[in-house]
């Protein structure tokens, strides 16, 4: 790995982590950087799980005191997420590269699309929070389709699960948000040992992405004070816009 890609990994960590503390969607940003560094397909999404895998249990970690209690619901849903994010992670390793890299373009459009429409879609989905919770099974189905998606890919994971979560789970919004970054962290867990099981992570650009995540993570602690989340937001869409269409001109015509 050359110093060019050692910085545009490290640039695009570090750009990744600050998004992530500010407004969410670092995916967007960190899986193109694998791509450029020249990974194939199926490695770049593998290794970009596992660089940005810790934001998850930080966040999970940070607002603990918020997370339900175990309850058998609770159990089933932790495990309902860790067996689909597994399940997901495994359907991308037995998916050829060129059968990936096809709908790799519209995975991002639709991430990107997540996470423009994020604040419209939880408002839609707290303010049709009914009083009667939904069956365990019938949630527990939703979630797990929710969560393989999350393994195979995982860009806008946190929008869906916080979608998902706003009508099967009728609570304060922050309960919501804990339990969200509990059953993300779960996906991602389960994902990134099979990845790292099978030899699908490319280690010298995933540690140093890592290292760039971390840093700024660090620094979006305290950049989140002056810098508006309106701007990383744009930020974020404008660059999930650009690459959905470098990546159709790459992979499509």
């Amino acid at each position: 790995m050359d110093t060019g890609t050692s910085l545009l990994l490290l640039a695009a960590g570090g750009a990744g982590g600050v998004i992530n503390a500010l407004a969410g969607g670092a995916t967007l940003i960190t899986f193109p950087a694998m791509l450029a560094a020249g990974l194939p397909a199926v490695i770049a999404n593998a290794s970009n799980a596992v660089a940005i895998s810790p934001g998850h249990l930080i966040a999970a970690l940070a607002d603990r005191g918020k997370l339900p209690p175990p309850t058998r619901r609770t159990v089933s849903f932790v495990a309902v997420s860790t067996v689909a994010g597994g399940v997901g992670a495994g359907v991308l390793l037995l998916l050829p590269e060129r059968l990936f890299v096809l709908p790799v373009p519209a995975l991002i459009a639709f991430a990107t699309l997540l996470f423009a429409f994020a604040p419209q879609i939880q408002a839609w989905t707290v303010g049709h929070q009914t009083a009667a919770l939904p069956s365990t099974g019938a949630s527990s189905a939703v979630l797990g389709l929710a969560c393989v998606y999350g393994g195979f890919f995982g860009a806008g994971l946190g929008v869906i699960l916080t979608a998902v979560l706003s009508i099967t789970e009728p609570s304060d919004i922050r309960a919501i948000k804990a339990l969200k970054n509990l059953l993300a962290t779960c996906v991602s867990l389960a994902a990134t040992l099979i990845f790292i099981e099978q030899g699908a992570v490319r280690w010298p650009e995933t540690l140093v992405m890592l290292l760039g995540a971390m840093i700024g993570g660090y620094a979006g602690g305290y950049l989140i004070r002056i810098l508006p989340a309106r701007i990383v937001r744009q930020f974020v869409i404008a660059s999930g816009a650009l690459m959905t269409a470098v990546y159709a001109g790459r992979y499509w015509f």
